[in-house]
């Protein structure tokens, strides 16, 4: 097969593979695997049809964790993670280019006091050419760098798990707030039509002539407060409704229709955990703390990538090419239709010298960036260790 050919192929089968599909380094499918326990937007049945009506507390959640922006960022900066551990992996395989170029060459020479060695060519030439280059070993460079990109995938992942806890907390807590909302509506409702009863039997009792008007007026005011307590609850109804709208990605006034409250609740009568082994257990799961460690780790990798930069690289390289540029004897003798190839296969090696001192500061830089995560992880220890000792002395 011609070089030609072989650049031509090359060329139709870049741009025929589908972008969006084409991943064969396999990054996406480890991706999917590697979330641990996350119900991934596009990965899991969404319901995007009518609100089922009366809405129950999972249906509220599915449509959340589907739906909700926030997941579907911290799905996106996966997505955007993962292509990154592509790059590093990429990184590893060889680099290879191809050229093809094609020239209308016209060459005239005019040589002073002698005609006849003047000359006026012209000729179309062609030239292909395919280039291979491959860093066999580098000093561990590419390694920190594919370690830096899986810690960095591995945070990207354990915020997600923090998101959809999040948003699965959030959901529920908004879904009581609006059935609780719900029954105070209810209760002032009742309230009302008592006081309304009250009104019509104190105004009876005056007409009548067996009670002051005091007591009519007196019935008449507590009537307006329990009118306007009533309006209240039904706009903060309507608030919680709009809130718990929002976290399903739904417009604030969607129809919505609650079930009465209690109704599916069941409690655990358990409750005998020891609130040492729950923080035990929340510093060693806790999306956060995950997310902390892999950004620890991240960032020791990244140094060890910036370090190895300043090391020397060993590499395979190699090319071909051909072109069909006319031969010519001498000057001013006609040129002759010829071929040339030219071929080479080598190593190479790429040592830094000097970079005025940059390199030193950088690892200094990615040492202090270390620091600063690894107090990141402590604090994020001490957080959730408050919160789990707090939300257990609030159960």
């Amino acid at each position: 097969m011609s070089v030609s050919r072989a650049i031509g192929l090359l060329a139709l089968l870049v741009l025929s593979l589908p972008a969006k599909a084409f991943d064969p380094l396999f990054v996406g499918q480890e991706t999917v695997r590697g979330v641990r326990g996350a119900m991934l937007p596009g990965q899991m049945p969404c319901s995007n049809g009518a609100v089922p009506q009366p809405l129950q507390l999972q249906d509220a959640i599915d449509r959340s964790l589907c739906g909700n922006p926030k997941s579907q960022e911290a799905w996106a900066n996966i997505k955007v993670q993962s292509a990154a551990v592509g790059i590093s992996r990429a990184a590893y395989l060889p680099s290879i280019s191809a050229t093809s170029q094609y020239v209308k060459d016209n060459a005239r020479t005019d040589v002073r006091d002698h005609p006849e060695l003047s000359s006026n060519t012209r000729s179309n030439v062609a030239s292909n050419s395919i280039s291979l280059s491959w860093v066999l070993y580098d000093f561990g460079g590419r390694s920190a760098a594919l370690k830096s990109a899986d810690e960095l995938l591995a945070v990207a992942e354990a915020n997600q798990d923090s998101v959809l806890q999040t948003l699965l907390s959030t959901v529920a807590q908004d879904y009581y707030s609006a059935q609780a909302a719900e029954q105070i509506v209810l209760t002032a409702k009742e309230i009302e039509a008592t006081a309304t009863d009250n009104v019509k039997a104190a105004t009876l009792r005056v007409s009548k002539g067996v009670a002051p008007i005091t007591d009519e007026l007196q019935a008449r005011t507590t009537l307006a407060e329990d009118v306007y307590e009533h309006s209240k609850a039904a706009g903060d109804f309507q608030k919680a409704l709009g809130t718990l709208a929002s976290d399903m990605n739904l417009a604030p006034y969607a129809s919505i229709q609650l079930p009465e409250a209690g109704k599916g609740v069941q409690l655990d009568p358990t409750f005998t955990t020891s609130v040492v082994d729950m923080i035990n257990e929340a510093v060693k799961v806790h999306p956060d703390i995950q997310a902390a460690r892999a950004q620890v780790e991240a960032a020791q990798a990244k140094k060890d990538q910036v370090a190895s930069e300043g090391m020397p690289t060993f590499g395979l390289t190699a090319k071909y090419s051909t072109n069909d540029q006319p031969a010519s004897l001498g000057l001013g003798v006609p040129e002759f239709p010829a071929t040339g190839r030219d071929w080479y296969v080598g190593a190479q090696v790429s040592i830094p010298l000097f970079e005025g001192f940059g390199r030193v500061y950088k690892v200094h830089q990615a040492q202090a960036q270390i620091e600063y995560q690894q107090d990141t992880l402590d604090e994020r220890v001490q957080k959730v260790s408050l919160d789990v000792w707090l939300a257990y002395l609030g159960v």
